[in-house]
């Protein structure tokens, strides 16, 4: 049996250690590498790029050798971005999903990184694999120590990785330990990869509801026309075509100097950005401006079932729409679209937008770059088929109860998934402290 220790009280977050395993610095164990974004406007760096440049949004794996990006050999000569060694470690250290999560990846081609995340590279002592085990097994302690910026973005400060304690078994103990790791863990993974089926699927079929009632309606037997947009199709006759800009007022709002404290300091009335797209709907705010702030820099004020449609952002971001239930302003990265009650139902309009999602996405992405936008004339002038009032609501309450089913499903499955990755995570964090019995381990 091997025999076990109190970590030392400097490192708590290890508890239980093998007492024979030294606490090395990860300063003395890894070379830091930065990354860096090529100028976005020089088609020069993106265009026909075959490097994968590695942003947060790629860093949902474990193991990692492509990207959503590439950047040119030109780039690399003519930026702050470098290639990173195969075997290296990359860490985010910035951005807003350092809230909950501390996304960690192990190189297996080269790549290059932005600015948001650290490449570590391995000295002698330590394998990337054992590594990525470690900090995927403190996880929880590292986020702790992320900083907040001002604007709420989460930072982890080099220094703080730099001092990180790593238990440092002999090599062909670190090997042994990430072979009985992977055995264990391969059959949690089997299982989560089913589970995250099950949430495709229902995704695919809220989707499809979603659609099929704010296109076609309800009644299976209605009357089909052409409506003469491309990505709508056939509409039931009887339906109108209007332009979102004759059903509701559309605008968007700014982001008050964050140096002025007389537009920030004591404020009270919710500023939104962009992330509240990816509710449900937005009853709460947890950023507030004043009443000076509102006047001077000519903020909107929005009142309950109002649209609001992300109009910039990488990810899924742009172009999700969400209705307002309170009242409150917006940032610049946001419309607002303020309907007509006579004309159109708040709700129906929010999953018209829905429906709209994939063509307003490819409408916003700019010709050879990298990053799009839509505009409050994009959203306007966006045309959708309007049902008359009482058809729209018999719709929404349709959508309402066909989805609540379906959500419910989807939240116990990840319920579900989140207790077997914490059953991951315990069974990571007792093999990195040697917990772990690797003897029968090849």
């Amino acid at each position: 049996m091997n025999a076990l220790r109190e970590a030392p009280i400097a490192v708590p977050w290890l508890g239980i250690l093998r007492a024979d395993w030294p606490l090395v610095p990860l300063r003395y164990l890894v070379r830091f590498l930065s990354g860096g974004t090529p100028d976005k406007g020089n088609a020069d760096f993106w265009s026909g790029g075959t490097i994968p440049w590695v942003s947060p949004k790629d860093m949902k794996v474990d193991r990692i050798n492509d990207s959503e990006d590439h950047i040119t050999v030109a780039a690399l000569d003519g930026s702050a971005t470098q290639l990173v060694p195969v075997g290296s470690v990359l860490v985010v250290v910035r951005g807003m999903i350092l809230a909950h999560t501390l996304p960690v990846a192990v190189t297996t081609g080269p790549v290059t990184i932005n600015q948001d995340i650290k490449a570590l590279v391995c000295g002698q002592p330590i394998l990337p694999e054992f590594l990525h085990a470690v900090l995927a097994g403190q996880a929880e302690w590292l986020l702790s120590q992320a900083d907040s910026s001002a604007h709420g973005t989460k930072k982890l400060e080099t220094e703080v990785l730099q001092r990180f304690e790593v238990p440092c078994p002999p090599l062909d103990l670190q090997r042994r330990i990430i072979a009985a790791m992977r055995a264990q863990a391969m059959g949690l993974d089997e299982v989560v990869a089913a589970k995250q089926r099950v949430l495709d699927l229902l995704a695919e079929k809220r989707k499809a509801i979603i659609a099929t009632a704010v296109t076609r309606g309800l009644d299976p037997k209605v009357k089909l026309r052409d409506s003469g947009v491309p990505w709508l199709g056939v509409t039931p006759a009887h339906w109108e075509l209007w332009k979102v800009g004759h059903l509701a007022k559309v605008g968007n709002g700014s982001t008050p100097e964050r140096d002025k404290v007389a537009y920030w300091s004591e404020g009270s009335f919710p500023w939104l950005n962009s992330s509240v797209v990816n509710q449900e709907e937005v009853t709460s705010s947890d950023q507030f401006v004043t009443d000076a702030a509102l006047r001077e820099c000519h903020l909107p004020r929005l009142r309950p079932g109002t649209v609001l449609v992300a109009i910039t952002g990488q990810g899924k971001t742009r172009g999700q729409a969400v209705v307002l239930s309170i009242e409150a302003t917006i940032n610049q990265h946001m419309a607002f679209v303020a309907p007509d009650p006579a004309l159109v139902d708040a709700w129906f309009l929010r999953w018209s937008f829905y429906r709209a999602y994939d063509y307003l996405r490819s409408i916003s992405d700019d010709a050879g770059g990298t990053k799009g936008a839509l505009t409050c004339e994009d959203v306007a002038g966006l045309r959708i088929p309007v049902p008359p009032p009482d058809e729209q609501r018999t719709i929404v309450e349709h959508i309402a109860r066909e989805t609540a089913q379906l959500d419910a499903v989807r939240a116990a499955t990840e319920r579900t998934i989140a207790l077997l990755k914490e059953r991951r995570s315990a069974l990571i964090a007792a093999a990195v402290t040697g917990q772990l019995d690797v003897g029968a381990a090849a």
